[in-house]
Parts: C-alpha cells; sequence; structure tokens
C-alpha cells in the first residue's frame, strides 16, 4: 500500500499532520510529489520562482532526492500519479486561498481514491474563530481576543522513517535563492529568537534592520507558525507577545479572504466601487521604479527591486503614496508587490493594501494619510535607510537625506512629483464624494 503526499505550502518534514497521516495511511510507504502549475508558476514574479525552486531542491535532497515533480494541471496530473501507484490516498494540508480551494475540488472530483485533509498553513484555520454568534470576526482586535482562547494543537515531530517511493518525474527547476528551504528556515528562527524581545521597540525601524523576514519561509511552508508560536510561548517579553500578534494579523487576512475571495482585487467595502482612481501613467512607473523624488519611498521601492522584499513600515507608507498621493487604486500596487515579493501572498497583501487603502476590514481611517517625510523621519532617524538604497543620497549626512531640497539637491536626483499637502487634500475630496 502507498499514499501519496501531495505538498504544496508545506515544504517541510517537520511539524507536517499530513505527512503523518500519509506515513500511516501507506504504513511507512510514501509518494512525494509537487505539481509545478503553470498557472500559478506564470503568475509568480521570479524572485517567487527562484525561492520556490531552491525549497524544493531542498526538500528533495532531505527526502534523499525522491521528491517527485511534475508539470502540469493538478487536476489531471495528480489523479493520473494516484492510479500509477495504486494509492490508498492523496493527502494534504487544505489550501483555504480562492484559487486553491476550486482547484482542490476538481483534483477531488477526478481521483479514485480519498483526498485526505490534514491542517492547513495556519495555526487555527480559517473559518475556525468564530464570535457568540457564531460569525466571522470583520475586525482584528475581537478576532486576536477570539484566536488566542481558541488556541492551537502542539508542533508534531517528522515522521521517524519513511519510504519514498520512487516515479517518473520531470527535472526540479534551477533556483539558488539564499536561505531556501526548511533547515535555513529553522535556522534562521532560532538565532532571530534570541533578539525577538526587541521585537516590539524596533520593528518600524527599516533602519536597524531587525526584522525577522520570516514571511518569506512562512509563505512556503517550510516552517508552520504552530512551531513559532510554541517558541515564542516560552517567552515573556512584549517582543515575543507582540511578534505572535503579527501572526494572528497574517491568519485574520488568511480568514478575511477565505470568506470573501473578492477581495483579492476588489474592495471589502463596496462604497469604494465609486471611489475615483487614476490610471496608471508616468507616475505609477516613477513609484514603480523608485524616483518619485520622496526618499522614504524610493528606498522602499528600490530595496523590492533589489532584494524581492521591503520593510514592513516601508510597506504601508510606499501603499498610502501611490494610492492617496498619485490617487492610483490599489490593486495596481497589489499586483506589483505580487510580481517583485519573494514572500508574495494573496491575503496577507491584498488585505494589507486594502487596509491602508481605508477599503478592508479593520481598516485605517480613509483620511490618516502617511507622509513620508515624517514617516522616514520618525523611523529612519539618521537616513541610514535611505542612504543604503537611493545611493544619489549618499553625501547627505544624517536627516538631511530625506529632505534633500532642503540641501541643495542631489546630483541624478529627482524632485519631488507631487506636493503631499495638496495630494491629501485631493484624496480626502475624493472620499467625501463616496461617503
Amino acid at each position: 500500500m502507498t499514499s501519496v503526499m501531495w505538498f504544496r505550502r508545506d515544504l517541510r518534514l517537520t511539524d507536517n499532520p499530513a505527512l503523518l497521516d500519509a506515513v500511516t495511511a501507506g504504513d511507512g510507504r510514501v509518494l512525494g510529489v509537487f505539481v509545478l502549475d503553470p498557472l500559478l508558476w506564470e503568475r509568480s514574479g521570479d524572485p517567487r520562482r527562484e525561492h520556490l525552486a531552491a525549497s524544493l531542491r531542498s526538500l528533495s535532497k532531505s527526502m534523499g532526492g525522491r521528491l517527485v515533480l511534475r508539470k502540469g494541471d493538478p487536476a489531471t496530473v495528480v489523479p493520473a500519479l494516484a492510479e500509477e501507484v495504486g494509492a490508498a490516498g492523496v493527502h494534504i494540508a487544505a489550501d483555504y486561498a480562492p484559487y486553491g480551494q476550486q482547484r482542490d475540488r476538481e483534483v477531488e472530483a477526478a481521483l479514485n481514491c480519498p483526498l485526505v485533509r490534514t491542517g492547513s498553513p495556519y495555526a487555527i484555520a480559517p473559518g475556525r474563530v468564530l464570535n457568540q454568534q457564531g460569525r466571522s470576526y470583520m475586525v482584528f482586535t475581537p478576532y486576536f481576543k477570539a484566536w488566542l482562547e481558541h488556541g492551537w494543537r502542539k508542533p508534531v515531530e517528522a515522521p521517524p522513517k519513511v519510504t519514498w517511493v520512487p516515479a517518473d518525474g520531470d527535472d526540479l527547476p534551477d533556483g539558488d535563492a539564499e536561505g531556501a528551504g526548511e533547515q535555513a528556515a529553522l535556522k534562521h528562527w532560532n538565532d532571530y529568537l534570541e533578539s525577538v524581545a526587541e521585537y516590539d521597540d524596533q520593528r518600524d525601524r527599516p533602519d536597524l534592520d531587525s526584522t525577522s523576514r520570516m514571511s518569506i519561509p512562512l509563505k512556503y511552508g517550510e516552517i508552520h507558525p504552530r512551531t513559532m508560536l510554541a517558541d515564542l510561548s516560552r517567552r515573556r517579553s512584549d517582543g515575543a507577545k507582540a511578534y505572535a500578534r503579527e501572526l494572528a494579523w497574517r491568519e485574520f487576512c488568511a480568514d478575511l479572504l477565505s470568506r470573501n475571495p473578492h477581495a483579492a482585487w476588489k474592495p471589502l467595502r463596496s462604497e469604494f466601487d465609486k471611489m475615483q482612481y487614476d490610471e496608471p501613467d508616468e507616475l505609477f512607473e516613477a513609484w514603480r521604479e523608485g524616483r518619485t523624488g520622496f526618499p522614504f519611498v524610493d528606498a522602499g521601492m528600490r530595496q523590492l527591486a533589489g532584494s524581492g522584499f521591503m520593510h514592513n513600515r516601508v510597506r504601508m507608507v510606499v501603499a498610502s503614496f501611490l494610492v492617496k498621493d498619485l490617487h492610483v487604486h490599489w490593486k495596481h500596487g497589489a499586483r506589483w508587490f505580487m510580481q517583485s515579493l519573494r514572500d508574495g501572498d494573496l491575503a496577507s497583501n491584498s488585505l494589507n493594501w486594502q487596509w491602508v487603502a481605508g477599503c478592508g476590514a479593520d481598516a485605517a481611517p480613509y483620511f490618516r494619510i502617511f507622509n513620508p517625510i515624517t514617516q522616514g523621519l520618525k523611523f529612519d532617524p539618521q537616513g541610514e535607510y535611505v542612504r543604503r538604497w537611493v545611493p544619489e543620497l549618499r553625501d547627505l549626512a544624517g536627516k538631511a537625506a530625506h529632505e534633500p531640497w532642503k540641501h541643495g539637491g542631489a546630483d541624478g536626483y529627482p524632485a519631488p512629483v507631487v506636493d503631499h499637502a495638496e495630494a491629501r487634500q485631493e484624496s480626502l475630496r475624493r472620499y467625501d464624494a463616496i461617503r
């Protein structure tokens, strides 16, 4: 008897309940497969493709080189593979993203054996945290309280022994992204835990480069949030508590998207369907390329282009700038982020963009418009972050890097593309029109 373990967003062997179920059902014999779905592969930007490829190679190595990769539509590939090996069942961690749910229904309908869902990429799966009326939350703070009260299971160990069943497959894609794979994720997390107490004080400071960047391994399931929460529970610092809250926010976004699949690209708050936006033009291109003339914004966009990552505080600022200074619909920025981010996750990305744009659940008030200059001065007080990513400003010392026009400018660096005060008033005027 053989089971099929279909890996997706769980590219690890430790704390993988679906894998444990596959091992038990198959009497230790498991065929591990990853399906390279052309639809998802083509929609991913280079940073995500490179990390996925490197993570798959790491997973295969931990399986003695026995990970089977097949390219094609999962609704065709998975049933065919199950038939080849006479599988007793196909085991997966449940997927709650809109496309993933539809894909799994199609695979299940085509299979001649059970599709067994065990666990998910979350400590608490979407749909499990409900209010006293049995309904889902639309505001984070009560969700977070209920999330804590609900609790989660303890992490599970890797299976002690697996006979990985071979099968023909396609070549693994090339990829050598630094830090990819389960072992790298666990090491990085354990190293970061030594400084997690400082998280609450330092998380908004991109100049310190002190965030964990664990959004990347979480995206690919190289580590499970349950593992991280177990480690955090043994630490009593405010930093550890604040970090757990951010993990809950990630799960809140997943919960929202699972119930509102349209929220990937459309506002949760329907009145924003009437909001007046400008079509992307040369100002949108200036934003994408990091040449808006606002140093904090440009540093973030250049960090994104150069590393496939952007500090979370800066993500909020550049998003606010696009929507409320340039008046461009948030979906255009969200799509650019999904193309550019190594940790691009649909639920977190779209729902966080909606939070900034004021049209999502638990959204910031629309009139809360980030000032890109004061944000830089507050969270990058000596201009270290700006000078790191905007070389034209490296000769401007300290805070001067945030306002080069006050210090004679800088060769090759553009003047601000808009007047922030005027752009803010225009945003408020457009908001008033839909109230």
